[in-house]
């Protein structure tokens, strides 16, 4: 009984990271991940494993979905959410709490394709997300969902146009988005609306993620002059002492700031394609969401 138990262990901690980056993908959230996680392990040790003909598929079923069926809880709960939404943050070299792994590299997914994400359905989120990223075929996810594969191709076919949609207008360099980083960081911090004009494109969109908790635009800003006056004016209130750290944040240049060792925000930006001007930004400041990030 023992030796199964380890066996069934030592099963579940080998897709552990591919079943974390597939539900958090669904959820934004590291701690509904890890609870996901919790529920796909009671299902897998008290499963009878000699009938189990291949554990990895049997494992992404049912974490895919319980993800769903959380998914569809969080919409619910997610029209009292306070202002914008944006992922809780998975940072690079930050060490795993509670058994949360880094998301792995090549299966990460950016805060601004996780704000797209948000404005898919449950199974068109899931179907996107299989397909496009873990390259599952769609008679797998069909089999996944317990779904006709007919069905599931309509989902991938909704999901793709609304996501390219919304995406196709952001340059992907790590290297331009890193420097853009550094350079609104510096107007922004500075209160600098001149240089803030400069590096903001002329239809530049801001998320700022307080939760409610504190204080935040309530809705996106957008507009250059708008968006570069917010910043300014919030500039004037930040603590004194503030530390910047760039770092990965799922999977892009990202700004953490750090007041001491306690985490501020994270500060995320998206450039134009054409312009190579900030086109989005995203803040988070909500402190529920930034309780792993580590100075």
């Amino acid at each position: 009984m023992v030796e199964a138990d380890d066996r069934a262990t030592e099963v579940f901690v080998r897709h552990r990271e591919l079943l974390f980056s597939v539900v958090y993908s669904q959820l934004g959230s590291i701690a509904d991940t890890e609870d996901v996680l919790q529920e796909t392990w009671i299902a897998w040790s008290g499963v009878d494993q000699a009938h189990v003909v291949n554990a990895r598929a049997y494992l992404v079923r049912v974490a895919v979905n319980q993800a769903v069926t959380r998914r569809r809880r969080i919409n619910r709960n997610r029209e009292v959410y306070v202002g914008p939404w944006l992922p809780e943050p998975v940072v690079e070299g930050d060490e795993p709490e509670d058994g949360a792994e880094r998301v792995e590299r090549g299966e990460e997914v950016s805060i601004a394709l996780m704000v797209v994400l948000e404005t898919l359905s449950p199974l068109e989120r899931v179907v996107f997300v299989l397909h496009e990223i873990f390259a599952y075929n769609l008679v797998e996810i069909a089999e996944i969902l317990d779904k006709k594969p007919t069905a599931v191709r309509q989902l991938a076919h909704r999901a793709r146009s609304h996501v390219q949609a919304r995406r196709g207008r952001f340059l992907p360099d790590p290297r331009a988005r890193r420097e853009a980083t550094e350079r609104f960081l510096d107007a922004a911090l500075g209160g600098d609306v001149g240089k803030l004009m400069d590096v903001l494109a002329p239809e530049v969109t801001l998320w700022s993620d307080g939760g409610g908790v504190v204080p935040a635009a309530r809705r996106l800003v957008h507009g250059r002059d708008k968006v570069a006056r917010l910043i300014a004016a919030v500039a004037e209130k930040h603590p004194q002492g503030l530390r910047v750290d760039y770092r990965s944040v799922n999977g892009d240049p990202a700004a953490l700031l750090f007041v001491g060792e306690d985490s501020y925000a994270v500060v995320h930006v998206e450039l134009d394609a054409a312009s190579g001007q900030v086109a989005a930004v995203h803040v988070l400041t909500n402190p529920e969401k930034l309780t792993r990030v580590a100075g």
